[in-house]
């Protein structure tokens, strides 16, 4: 891991390392070992560092990583908790659970905005910026301590403490709409263009395209029609919002 990057001066910085390893062992329940690692995971990209050697970091690499740990995680938990449930019910779930604002109101809860470098504008309340940092922070546990250690903090400190499933299930998350209601309030002409994909396979996946005048900004895959369109109305709102 990179050596001394924080020597570089950052207002935003806790003042001891004391503090946020104290900070960090409270929130995940774990002794954090790399400590850079972890505040790697909290500088955003508009506060990137340049390395003598020309690198610029942020927090972008480990939330990738952390995105697709935390997928695999609470999928695992859901597959776990809902022996009798189908694929769908998992997969509608899991996106309630992983979105972007529910990450983002779970880091605020969990208090990452504390720890947050960050020079975007009111970002304390920016829940695709906490989000994001909540993703490198799984990301940062993962290469330090293992997908066993993610497990733990996921099942026991969030799962148990901070995410009522209860709540989850009721929880409507009709991405489309929300598009659409986008498009009308800014005037802009928004359009799905869906269509199956060929396959051998029981399950042939559809796939959409989201496509705001005339340029397709995202596009998502599904097992139906509907769960395609709302997978690219999710994709896109994380582009315009």
């Amino acid at each position: 891991m990179i050596k001394g990057f924080f020597s570089f001066h950052t207002k935003r910085l806790l003042s001891t390392n004391k503090a946020f390893h104290d900070g960090l062992r409270k929130i995940t329940g774990l002794f954090p070992g790399n400590e850079e690692l972890y505040k790697l995971a909290f500088i955003h990209k508009s506060a990137s560092l340049r390395l003598p050697d020309g690198l610029v970091i942020n927090n972008e690499r480990l939330e990738f990583l952390g995105d697709a740990i935390l997928d695999a995680v609470v999928a695992e938990y859901l597959y776990l908790k809902f022996p009798d449930q189908k694929e769908g019910f998992l997969t509608q779930t899991r996106s309630k659970i992983v979105n972007g604002q529910s990450l983002g109101e779970l880091a605020m809860i969990l208090g990452l905005d504390k720890f947050i470098v960050s020079h975007a504008h009111n970002f304390s309340k920016n829940k695709h910026i906490l989000g994001d940092a909540f993703e490198a922070l799984i990301g940062a546990i993962y290469l330090d301590h293992g997908y066993k250690a993610v497990k733990k903090f996921v099942f026991k400190q969030l799962m148990s403490k901070h995410i009522d499933i209860n709540m989850v299930l009721k929880t409507e998350t009709n991405y489309k709409s929300r598009l659409i209601e986008w498009a009308q309030k800014y005037k802009k002409d928004i359009t799905f263009k869906t269509n199956q994909e060929s396959s051998e396979g029981l399950n042939p996946e559809f796939i959409s395209l989201v496509i705001l005048n005339d340029k397709v900004i995202a596009k998502g895959k599904g097992l139906s029609k509907k769960e395609a369109e709302q997978n690219a109305a999710q994709a896109s709102l994380k582009v315009l919002i």
